[in-house]
């Protein structure tokens, strides 16, 4: 059976889609993702260090279109490598540059009214990463039909309500417990960084089971973006709970 998996780019159908390819090309293998998402990870923080010394060297006044335009492009990239996973090579390398963008304007923003919470949340970020590997790995954590599930009915709820906060600041208005610093805003944050964190479970097991199925080898570039995708989201979402966090000091 086909993993489940809530990542857009980590679908059930992300391997029926190249089947043929695994008998003329090289094979997935798991060290091939690692290295793809190191890769991914180095060309981030390349574009992301570069915007931050423009916010915070130059004061380059243009830093909210850089994250627009990381976060536009990012996405654009992205979904052209989900609906043709052998585009992958060479797009999910411009979304890793694209989505460095956004991410280095978020976290000069950030780190300028709160000094330190990048590397807070930075932290935070690769430790729940390790540390969730770990446990997948040590048989803690098993990605069992219901986990799947469940995390995947908790992310799209989560989606669909950002959808709803984003129609209603078109009318002036706002999911208050979404944004807001209260009890119940940090509560909703955290349960939102949990199931964040929940979908690299997901991720795990759908890469290990894409290299027992013998994907082809370009689908290591396609899996790495889909851990980018997750580790970016987790990231702001780490960061969002912090800046509501520090705010109340």
């Amino acid at each position: 059976m086909i993993a489940r998996t809530a990542n857009p780019a980590l679908n059930k159908n992300t391997f029926s889609q190249v089947r043929g390819f695994s008998l003329k090309d090289n094979l997935m293998t798991l060290q091939g993702t690692v290295n793809k998402t190191g890769i991914l990870l180095f060309l981030a923080l390349l574009s992301a260090m570069w915007v931050w010394r423009q916010f915070f060297i130059y004061e380059a006044p243009q830093i909210s279109l850089y994250i627009m335009g990381g976060a536009i492009g990012g996405f654009i990239a992205a979904m052209v490598a989900i609906f043709k996973p052998t585009t992958a090579p060479i797009v999910a390398p411009i979304y890793a540059l694209l989505e460095g963008l956004f991410l280095g304007g978020i976290s000069s923003f950030m780190e300028a009214r709160f000094p330190g919470i990048v590397l807070q949340a930075v932290g935070l970020t690769f430790g729940t990463l390790f540390a969730l590997l770990f446990a997948y790995k040590s048989g803690l954590i098993r990605a069992t039909e219901n986990f799947k599930l469940g995390v995947t009915a908790a992310t799209g709820g989560i989606f669909l309500m950002y959808m709803m906060s984003f129609i209603l600041g078109f009318f002036g208005m706002s999911v208050p417990f979404l944004h807001g610093n209260g009890i119940i805003g940090i509560g909703v944050s955290g349960f939102i960084v949990v199931i964040a964190a929940l979908n690299l479970v997901l991720d795990f097991d759908f890469i290990e089971h894409g290299v027992e199925q013998g994907a082809p080898k370009f689908m290591e570039w396609r899996a790495a973006l889909g851990l980018m995708i997750t580790l970016v989201w987790l990231y702001i979402e780490i960061l969002h709970l912090l800046s509501k966090l520090r705010s109340r000091e």
